[in-house]
């Protein structure tokens, strides 16, 4: 059975499934895993996601507010051995529903084009290419993506 907890960055699940997807980050990333690290640190992060699939923790994402109008997706991740179930696409819509109840109209995110996994799944779930923003702006392995709430 799925379950969804929202929660925060202090979540011992979370900062367990956030420590999966910084392993996988450093060998995908490669030689540009310090830059992108730095900006994804969980003390600025209030909102959080769980999935669990009977009771174990699977899967997880964040949204952090990036200006008064747009939340920015961080942090997620879903176990290699759950990939394909559709969990990714369960925590973008928690997410987005949380943001429109905290009263944005638009998620932003940013994912490096050596996983098209996440690519694929962001695209699948409407979010559009925009400019690279902020600290990605001219990052060549960066792809920015907005969605309208």
């Amino acid at each position: 059975m799925i379950k969804v907890l929202k929660t925060d960055a202090s979540n011992p699940d979370f900062r367990a499934l956030v420590k999966h997807l910084d392993k996988y980050l450093s060998v995908t990333d490669g030689s540009e895993h310090s830059f992108y690290d730095q900006y994804n640190k969980l003390d600025q992060i209030k909102y959080t996601v769980v999935i669990y699939d009977n009771n174990t923790p699977v899967g997880c994402g964040a949204i952090k507010e990036f200006d008064k109008n747009r939340v920015e997706i961080k942090r997620m991740y879903v176990l290699p051995t759950h990939r394909g179930k559709g969990i990714a696409s369960k925590i973008l819509l928690a997410l987005e529903d949380w943001a429109t109840t905290l009263t944005y109209q638009s998620c932003i995110l940013e994912c490096g084009n050596r996983q098209p996994d996440a690519i694929a799944c962001y695209e699948k779930n409407n979010y559009k290419k925009i400019p690279n923003y902020g600290p990605y702006s001219g990052v060549e392995n960066s792809i920015c993506y907005e969605k309208k709430l």
